[in-house]
């Protein structure tokens, strides 16, 4: 299965180039509805597909999580994808995706890989409202292949959030202190989960906000803002004090959206901070490609609280 996977270097030509590449599974037939969906992860969450090793039961876990492996000395949870999705399969699952982001390291079973996609963020569209509200937000975007098939992009943010309860602890956003000045935060990410902490997060700040689900969406918005600063002879910075958006979204990813704010000169003095679950060295390294200004890994909110605090001051 490893030479489904091209090295990190291959990969990091695509930033700032709208486009992506997405390792396409699936998870068994759906007793329900008598279909078998193809669904995908973004290659860089990837780092190896291989057979299901032994699992070692835990108890009082969730229901979706099987347990444990040992990975080269370290201990990885493994989630049952479509335990999780709900999906109702005879099928047993005979593959498992190792994935890494977030600081963190999983393995997701599913029922077989099938190859890897490359294609433009453009043609991954925001899913209809009804199936986000059916899957609970857990597809955050859709593309066609040429057969006719649907792939839905998986919000695996939204998988390890809440199986591994990193967004419990409402202390952590209890201690984060309000900034005490008049500041806009303008912020683009299509998981609901990660807008969500956002969301908490500055409001503990005590800061207002205006929200985008894609990069295509803050564009559009950014735009209107900044066409308005000029028919009223201000300057953007004034309406907007940092700019927040994370890598991957439908239609326009954060590298695009950051190479178009930083080209414009209406946006002169506000920072972009990326925030993203893509939270290696090198991911960090293509953001300043682009123009990112600082880096935040997602589910971190003190964190996100101490660097915005410092931008915003």
């Amino acid at each position: 299965m490893s030479e489904l996977l091209k090295s990190i270097d291959a990969r990091t030509k695509l930033a700032g180039t709208n486009k992506l590449e997405i390792l396409m599974f699936t998870l068994g037939l759906d007793k329900r509805s008598g279909r078998e969906e193809t669904y995908g992860i973004n290659v860089f969450k990837v780092r190896e597909v291989m057979r299901i090793p032994p699992i070692t039961r835990a108890p009082d876990m969730p229901e979706s999580v099987e347990g444990m492996v040992s990975l080269r000395g370290a201990l990885v949870p493994v989630i049952d994808l479509a335990k999780y999705a709900g999906i109702e399969t005879d099928e047993k699952a005979d593959i498992m995706i190792v994935t890494e982001y977030n600081g963190h390291t999983q393995g997701f079973l599913v029922k077989a890989v099938d190859n890897i996609l490359r294609l433009d963020w453009s043609a991954m569209r925001v899913p209809p409202a009804m199936l986000v509200a059916q899957m609970g937000g857990l597809v955050t975007a859709i593309t066609e292949l040429k057969d006719g098939r649907l792939v839905m992009m998986m919000d695996v943010e939204k998988v390890l959030s809440e199986t591994g309860h990193f967004d419990a602890d409402e202390m952590i956003f209890k201690s984060v202190k309000p900034l005490g000045k008049d500041r806009t935060v303008f912020f683009a990410d299509d998981s609901s989960v990660a807008r969500h902490q956002i969301q908490r997060t500055l409001d503990a700040m005590g800061v207002k906000f205006i929200a985008a689900i894609n990069g295509r969406q803050a564009w559009q918005e950014l735009t209107k803002m900044a066409e308005y600063a000029d028919a009223s002879h201000t300057a953007v910075k004034d309406m907007v004090q940092v700019i927040l958006t994370d890598v991957e979204m439908p239609e326009m990813d954060g590298y695009m959206l950051t190479r178009k704010i930083k080209s414009d000169k209406r946006f002169a003095g506000i920072p972009v901070l990326m925030h993203s679950s893509l939270s290696s060295a090198s991911n960090q390294q293509l953001g300043k490609t682009v123009g990112v200004d600082e880096y935040v890994p997602k589910f971190e909110p003190q964190k996100l609280a101490q660097t915005l605090t410092r931008l915003l001051a």
